[in-house]
């Protein structure tokens, strides 16, 4: 046994250099490598394929894409809802917007309005609208969502005013413009 030690022992130290130089010069070089921020176009076409992915779960529901739904809301009755939950709602949300449970408390008050359902990125309020064509109501959903309307430059408002934060769902959703402050 101390002859093979001895005529390996040479090889074993070499080998273990050699791993101590890789995890010195290399893995700290790696970890110091940082992915490319994408830029806020490279952001929204995420959001758009991401959506287009989504949206097979519920194809049969309409969208709009929101720079027209902008400036429908000056012309036309039209509600919000947001269908995120109330910590997200908390950071920020569209003007005027109503939550689910305020749009399900009294729906009869919102029958001539057009409505226009939202999330982070259009996935929930897709199957929410889902839910409610299924009960015969017509929900449109926000092409994007939050993240598409804050891209094509709809404000966002938190309890005390105007707000660049938004809530996001998670780290897979941060998406939002370099102006935005994405939390989740």
């Amino acid at each position: 046994m101390k002859k093979i030690f001895k005529i390996y022992w040479p090889l074993a130290a070499l080998l273990w250099m050699a791993v101590l130089a890789l995890a010195v010069g290399v893995l700290p070089a790696r970890a110091g490598h940082v992915a490319a921020v994408p830029s806020d176009a490279e952001k929204r076409q995420i959001i758009e394929t991401m959506y287009v992915d989504y949206q097979k779960t519920f194809p049969e529901i309409p969208d709009m894409d929101p720079r027209p739904a902008m400036k429908q809301v000056k012309k036309r009755k039209m509600v919000f809802i947001d269908v995120r939950e109330s910590k997200e709602q908390q950071v920020s949300m569209l003007p005027e917007a109503i939550t689910v449970k305020a749009y399900l408390e009294n729906p009869d008050k919102y029958k001539d309005h057009v409505k226009i359902a939202y999330c982070t990125i259009a996935y929930r309020s897709g199957k929410f609208a889902q839910k409610l064509k299924d009960r015969g109501i017509t929900i449109i959903n926000l092409r994007g969502g939050i993240l598409a309307w804050i891209h094509d430059g709809g404000k966002v408002y938190s309890e005390h005013g105007q707000t660049n934060r938004i809530h996001v769902f998670g780290r897979k959703w941060d998406l939002a413009p370099k102006e935005y402050e994405a939390v989740w």
